[in-house]
């Protein structure tokens, strides 16, 4: 079989494929390669490893997961036709989430094109909407060149997916060892020379600042710059969705997720600042949802992002263009330099928040009854308990598993400690996606955070953890099915019914076992802790785990109004806080 290399040239497109990776520091792709078996041949002598999924789609998450873990780009292999439409979903996800992932797809021999060939399809047209660039390497010279070009385009700029089509006719052919070698990028940025810029005046004219880390700022923040900022100015730390991890949320100024997913008391204090400072965020709805009317009116937000397209125009404030971590370093080192100093009042009001946020917390409680379901802030406070934490939480975003986005339910003790899908938020992403974040974190443990819908659509590469060693603790909450869509079924007027979206005997009967994986069932509140130390103790040891946790259906962290999709006011969110102390929901 040719896999192998001479001294001008490797035999094959995949030889030359894998030399590349190997050469920019891709250690793992993810897929399902199509019937010509030069791929894995290729992977297997040189590297790098090959994670095979079941489903396109899953493998898709798997490489985003990968690449939003490592900081670097997840590539995909896939065959032709359907299994490149398989991917779409994958590839809207990490469109939306600005994750550098490579989909390296085969393609129709160009002697066949328009002849009907098998599994032919206009791939490119049908990808194109999805991705930052899209290329087919005809000739074989250009094979190398595209496929650096992908990788450079995925990792540069915003960040996104790149596809390039690999058709049949290059799988034999001799493909051209280029005299220039090695790595692509060498992990510097630029920095910012721009000391007083009108970004830089309004901060220092604020006595009330505030910061939103969005999900532009991952892997800038490797030595706390931002936090570092945050001290400097006396701000409090908001992050978006995607944003968690970016800083430890144990800092003194962290006060939760923004927009959708904030208590009213730390809605508050927007509307008391008088300078929000957005970093590498898109300011996307979910994230200024619930922010008072005087956002983007009288109180500037200053925005910085790495490409002017990622600015939002909804807000008035001066902007920054450049990398984040540059720039806030920049601004750090002139803060200082100028003598900036703290207002005192904003740090109390600020300290006050987090107490705020922490009583409301620890006042949300079950009843004592052991024999009762377990919460599900009851699990996430056990997972705290268990795992180490250098944990990541690998998050879907349905209803009942949402609990984990309100702050303190769960918190990020270290940085990347949190992956989140996009605002696409694509069911089953973040089950399989946890596959993708181990294999780039395998020093850390991992556990993902799934309803019983997302991780049937998941299920079927649940093997897949088992053939390739990649131990997740998967906690599953199970109530039966879509409650998000049971949810808005029963708030009709009139209610709508006979359509099961949700069914009680489906929490028992919807799983199978799986060689290799240790699959149990917490049914009651004095089950849950051992359960859960022994899930982990299995996966602690190298194995996979799936927690099966049968949940109260009623328990969901959003008030009605918005399971519907309306929009309530800052007012409608105190009275719902009110309503879930009252109530004990946790």
């Amino acid at each position: 079989m040719l896999t192998g290399t001479t001294g001008t040239s490797f035999n094959g497109a995949w030889s030359a494929v894998a030399h590349v990776l190997r050469e920019n520091r891709v250690d793992t792709v993810f897929g399902l390669p199509a019937d010509d078996l030069r791929l894995p041949a290729a992977f297997l002598e040189q590297g790098p490893r090959l994670v095979l999924c079941r489903d396109q789609r899953n493998g898709a998450f798997m490489a985003s997961g990968y690449a939003m873990g490592a900081g670097r780009p997840g590539v995909l292999v896939v065959g032709k036709g359907p299994a490149v439409t398989n991917t779409l979903t994958g590839l809207l996800e990490a469109s939306s989430s600005s994750v550098p992932v490579v989909v390296l797809a085969a393609g129709t021999d160009s002697s066949a094109l328009g002849s009907g060939a098998f599994q032919e399809l206009d791939q490119l047209s049908v990808v194109g909407p999805l991705v930052k660039a899209r290329f087919r390497a005809e000739e074989p010279k250009r094979l190398i060149p595209l496929l650096r070009r992908a990788l450079l385009t995925a990792s540069t700029g915003t960040p996104g997916p790149v596809y390039l089509e690999v058709p049949d006719h290059l799988l034999r052919k001799e493909i051209p060892r280029p005299s220039h070698t090695g790595p692509l990028l060498d992990g510097s940025s630029v920095e910012p020379s721009n000391t007083d810029s009108e970004a830089l005046r309004a901060i220092m004219r604020s006595r009330r600042p505030m910061l939103l880390v969005g999900g532009g700022s991952r892997h800038v923040n490797a030595d706390g710059g931002i936090e570092r900022l945050a001290e400097t100015l006396g701000a409090g730390i908001f992050s978006t969705a995607s944003g968690r991890g970016t800083v430890p949320e144990g800092h003194h100024l962290f006060l939760g997720v923004s927009g959708l997913y904030a208590n009213s008391a730390a809605t508050s204090l927007l509307e008391e600042c008088d300078c929000l400072i957005s970093l590498g965020s898109r300011l996307e709805e979910t994230a200024v949802f619930g922010w008072p009317g005087s956002m983007g009116v009288s109180t500037p937000v200053v925005q910085v992002n790495i490409d002017a397209a990622e600015l939002s125009t909804e807000f008035a404030g001066p902007c920054a263009v450049g990398d984040v971590g540059a720039i806030v370093d920049t601004w750090s080192r002139s803060l200082a330099d100028r003598g900036r100093k703290r207002d005192s009042a904003w740090s109390h009001r600020i300290d006050q928040v987090r107490s705020i946020l922490f009583e409301e917390f620890s006042s949300r409680t079950g009843t004592t009854a052991d024999d009762r379901l377990p919460l599900v802030t009851e699990l996430l406070t056990e997972v705290e308990r268990t795992v180490p934490a250098s944990r990541v939480l690998v998050q879907e975003n349905g209803l009942q598993d949402m609990w984990s986005y309100f702050y303190p339910a769960y918190v990020c003790a270290e940085r990347g400690g949190s992956v989140v899908p996009s605002e696409q938020t694509s069911l089953g992403f973040g089950a399989a996606a946890a596959l993708g974040v181990k294999a780039a974190h395998p020093d850390r443990p991992v556990v993902a955070l799934v309803g019983d819908g997302a991780f049937a659509m998941f299920a079927a590469d649940l093997p897949s953890a088992v053939d390739a060693e990649l131990p997740v603790l998967y906690l599953v909450l199970r109530n039966g099915g879509y409650g998000w869509l049971r949810s808005q079924a029963e708030e009709m007027v009139p209610p709508i019914s006979g359509i099961p979206f949700t069914k009680e005997e489906r929490v028992r009967t919807d799983w199978a076992q799986v060689p290799g994986v240790y699959q149990t069932f917490v049914r009651t509140f004095a089950e849950l802790g051992p359960t859960l130390r022994a899930a982990w103790e299995y996966v602690d040891t190298g194995g996979t785990a799936v927690l099966n946790v049968v949940v109260d259906p009623s328990d969901t962290p959003l008030p009605e109004s918005e399971i519907l999709g309306d929009f309530p006011t800052t007012s409608c969110r105190a009275q719902h806080d009110e309503e879930v102390m009252g109530h004990g929901i946790g």
